[in-house]
């Protein structure tokens, strides 16, 4: 199986354009006020402008309102939405559209019993449990996770493209998922490290299925 690549994050459009060409199957982008990767509607829009088909936009919102969230939705072609607050099901459910809820990981998380609350994700993203939102590009003790787990796991955390290879060796998820890790400073991704975390992602596919 190949794992899925997300680039998360993105503020400019050579950015978006430096994940597409390099092969990312999602972009990341972030409309919760407080992040330094935020992006507005009307720059989010431009963004969208420049991905091709069959790259996914995937659009990041913390506790947000749901007239904030329609807005978006209307203007643009958002393909999945991912909720990284206290969010319940019913309110992910409520935009039709579908969704990844991130979990924060720490010693005594229970991912089953979080995902069993969340029967319509289509997926769920684990990050490191930090104050706030977002795993702040800290790793977590990937050992913390479950060995089975029946639905489609993205990893995100402190990945790159350093350890993104033993992540993906450990963990097997669906998608690893990056922010920090491919940057020069916040929000402003670099596109030599894009490309040498989607290289670590497929050399470690390539590893798995010798």
């Amino acid at each position: 199986m190949r794992t899925r690549t997300k680039i998360c994050g993105l503020t400019r459009v050579d950015d978006v354009k430096a994940a597409v060409e390099a092969g990312a199957d999602a972009i990341g982008l972030v409309f919760y006020p407080s992040s330094p990767r935020a992006v507005d509607i009307e720059q989010a829009v431009k963004l969208c402008a420049v991905v091709p088909p069959f790259v996914s936009i995937v659009g990041l919102f913390v506790n947000a309102s749901t007239s904030h969230v329609q807005d978006v939705l209307s203007a643009m072609p958002i393909s999945l939405l991912q909720f990284h607050g206290e969010e319940e099901a019913a309110y992910c459910e409520s935009f039709g559209r579908a969704y990844l809820k991130a979990a924060r990981v720490r010693q005594g998380f229970d991912l089953l019993d979080y995902a069993a609350r969340y029967p319509s994700a289509c997926g769920l993203l684990v990050d490191a449990w930090v104050d706030g939102y977002g795993g702040g590009g800290h790793a977590f003790d990937w050992r913390l996770l479950p060995s089975r787990f029946d639905r489609p796991l993205v990893l995100a955390g402190g990945l790159t493209p350093e350890n993104v290879g033993e992540a993906i060796r450990l963990v097997r998820p669906w998608a690893v998922d990056v922010s920090s890790g491919v940057e020069l400073s916040k929000g402003v991704k670099d596109r030599a490290l894009i490309n040498a975390f989607i290289a670590g992602v497929r050399d470690a596919d390539g590893r798995k299925n010798q």
